[in-house]
């Protein structure tokens, strides 16, 4: 019998299974299923193809079709007519299940629902021994190409999946990829009701996934709150929408334990905004001829920047001159129509691993881009960390044997800013070494299949993008680039500092509402001991301007005038909030604090005066993060009146039109000297404030806790 369908049986028959089966009426609909299946199809052996949306009956009918160890052919929503066609006929699919009543069909029933099945009339076509399940996948061609797969080897993907992960976080499973996506498939169907878990698959309409190409994040996010869901599996680009939800509208998903992300690179950067959000994500690397999953971050064994550990069943090995990653002990039995499968296959994955067992993927051998510096760099590594930006929808990179790197971005919204893209790209390259930043960019319209610039599971074409975009990736060689703003270059060279600082745990909590009072007006306290500072520093660094910057003395003076008294706000804060002003107004503050605060002094005095704006750079750009998107979530959380936030709102709201200003002033900056001196006190500012928020005492709300264990 099926590992899976044992598995089942051993479960309490009380517990819910899927949707509104529980695991004891649900052997019961597989088995009827099973029978009306019997009934239908006889002793015909051809593949079954099942056309359906995410439903109860979808997961009940894969698990029928695998008791009768007949051979099942998902078919995915996105697949074009023509893939679609081929996809029945190269496989020699005799048999059609959809849960469309216009097709017509037999009916079968499966509890409340229906499914309709139809003879097709595709000849028979020889199978690799053992086949289960046919999963067709695109890669660069147009063409889907069949991975034939064993249920063994399914079920040891799933069983392994268990095993790393654990039974403790097989709560409430919600589909968002579609079923027919084998990552959904085995790793959240089979894997959830391996350990004991609910598996909930809903109409793609219910979670606003109607329009795959142009998804309702909002309702996704309504959705995933109102059945406190406690994991899901995302792509990149799902991942990125739901974030971006989140943070407009403040709202929070506490219940969620393990959101895993996998079919594409995803960067740090966006894993760390992430975790900002208070979404626990770890990446995964997987591909279809292994079942799905390879390799995966856990919560009891996650590494940033790496795909996590390989998993317990699967053998990896890495050549040491190519780096190609190669696996044996895998699921995959053949292509249809193909030679059988070697008992190792190469993977044309480029990747390593760490003394730890971590392994890196660094991008598709065949995609590798070599400057004109000999300098070997995976376009997916570059384009991960642009579109990890919130501004960035698509991107792909170019810039074979040149001199430098180009980048056909495809903004989030039609009319997007040019500045914030500029902006986008600076983020995005302070996360790179200098060989793999981005020189040029181009905004073009969005990649789509349809329009022959994506394959239909989302990979980039690149011949054919570069075809249609000549003109612009034809550069001159004569032409001179323009030259970086510094305010771009600014925020390029202090981005890993940036990233660390919102790293910082007392930070991650604190924007997600995961925090007591107590550590609130710890906050508070050491902001008022560094706020009240803000305008002597600016009046410090204003007498301090040597000859040839005395242009920067209006605006000193504009920021004076508008700084002056915001320390008396964070007392008013602390005082509504519960706290002893007082004490904090004659009080001193903890050491970290005093050594930024010094540190910022002597830097005025000593070495440059106009790298004062380095920390206008770090205190505004940080306030604006925490006032966004922390101080509702802890207004909440807590259940305090708006009076304990009027630092944090009013400074958020104000430091938004600083931003603006203080870019057009840092573009004005053409000192070498001065712009050094910006560069280096951002630096050293973003690591003493980091510092600062470390030594605050730091603990949970309590109702929080009972959410996140």
């Amino acid at each position: 019998m099926s590992r899976i369908l044992s598995g089942i049986r051993m479960q309490d028959p009380a517990k819910p299974a899927i949707n509104d089966w529980s695991y004891g009426s649900l052997l019961g609909a597989i088995d009827r299923l099973a029978a009306d299946l019997c009934e239908n199809i006889g002793l015909d052996r051809r593949p079954v193809a099942v056309e359906a949306a995410n439903s109860a009956a979808w997961a009940v009918l894969d698990l029928a079709l695998l008791e009768l160890g007949l051979v099942s052919l998902p078919l995915p929503d996105f697949f074009t007519p023509d893939q679609r066609s081929h996809a029945l006929a190269d496989a020699g699919a005799g048999w059609l299940i959809t849960d469309s009543p216009q097709q017509g069909g037999q009916a079968l029933r499966v509890g409340a629902e229906t499914l309709y099945i139809h003879r097709l009339d595709h000849a028979p076509v020889l199978l690799p021994a053992g086949t289960a399940k046919i999963t067709y996948t695109s890669g660069t061609t147009g063409t889907p190409k069949g991975v034939c797969l064993s249920a063994a080897g399914l079920e040891k993907v799933a069983t392994s999946l268990v095993q790393v992960i654990g039974t403790d976080y097989a709560g409430r499973h919600v589909a968002i990829l579609p079923l027919p996506v084998l990552l959904e498939n085995v790793a959240g169907l089979y894997s959830t009701l391996l350990a004991g878990g609910h598996y909930l698959a809903a109409s793609p309409a219910e979670l606003g996934l109607a329009q795959p190409f142009q998804p309702d994040f909002g309702r996704l996010l309504a959705a995933l709150s109102t059945v406190r869901a406690n994991s899901v599996i995302l792509v990149p680009e799902l991942l990125r929408g739901l974030m971006a939800a989140m943070a407009q509208s403040g709202r929070t998903l506490p219940d969620l334990r393990l959101v895993a992300v996998g079919g594409a690179r995803v960067a740090p950067s966006l894993l760390a905004q992430a975790g900002m959000l208070g979404l626990p994500v770890y990446q995964g690397y997987g591909l279809s001829e292994c079942g799905s999953v390879v390799a995966l971050n856990t919560p009891d064994a996650n590494r940033v920047g790496t795909v996590g550990r390989v998993l317990p069943h699967l053998n990896l090995a890495i050549d040491p001159d190519t780096r190609e990653v190669s696996l044996n002990n895998h699921a995959f039995l053949g292509y249809v129509g193909g030679d059988p499968a070697l008992s190792r296959i190469a993977t044309a994955d480029l990747g390593s691993l760490d003394d730890d067992g971590f392994l890196s993927i660094q991008g598709r051998s065949r995609n590798v881009i070599i400057n004109a510096f000999g300098r070997n760099i995976a376009p997916e590594w570059v384009e991960a960390e642009l579109m990890a930006q919130p501004e960035i929808l698509q991107a792909v990179l170019f810039g074979d044997a040149q001199a430098d790197l180009t980048a056909l971005i495809v903004p989030t919204r039609l009319g997007q800013d040019p500045s914030a893209l500029s902006l986008a790209v600076a983020r995005a390259n302070g996360a790179l070494p200098p060989y793999a930043r981005v020189a040029r960019w181009h905004a073009v319209p969005a990649f789509t299949p349809l329009n022959g610039m994506l394959t239909p599971n989302g990979r980039p074409r690149r011949d054919a993008i570069a075809t249609a975009h000549a003109p612009f990736l034809s550069r001159n060689e004569d032409e001179t680039p323009m030259p970086q703003p510094f305010f771009d270059r600014l925020v390029t060279e202090t981005e890993p500092a940036r990233l660390s600082l919102l790293s910082v745990p007392q930070i991650q909590d604190g924007l997600t509402g995961r925090i007591s009072l107590e550590t609130y007006i710890a906050y508070l306290t050491e902001a008022y001991h560094h706020v009240k500072h803000t305008v002597p520093l600016m009046r410090t660094a204003r007498a301090a301007l040597r000859p040839g910057q005395e242009w920067l003395i209006p605006a000193l003076d504009e920021y004076i005038e508008e700084e002056e008294g915001h320390e008396e706000w964070i007392l008013n804060d602390i005082r509504h909030a519960g706290g002893n002003a007082e004490m904090v107004r004659h009080g001193t503050p903890r050491a970290a604090t005093q050594a930024m605060v010094d540190e910022a002094y002597r830097f005025i005095r000593e070495e440059n005066a106009a790298g004062f704006f380095g920390m206008v750079y770090v205190l505004e750009g940080t306030s604006t993060a925490i006032a966004t998107h922390g101080a509702e979530a802890v207004r909440k959380s807590l259940n305090l009146p708006k009076s304990c936030f009027s630092y944090l709102t009013s400074h958020g709201s104000l430091d938004i039109q600083h931003m603006e200003f203080f870019r057009t002033l840092m573009n004005q900056i053409s000192d070498p000297a001065d712009q050094q001196a910006i560069i280096t006190m951002a630096n050293r500012i973003f690591g003493l404030f980091a510092g600062l928020f470390r030594a605050i005492p730091h603990s949970r709300h309590t109702e929080e806790v009972r959410h996140v264990a």
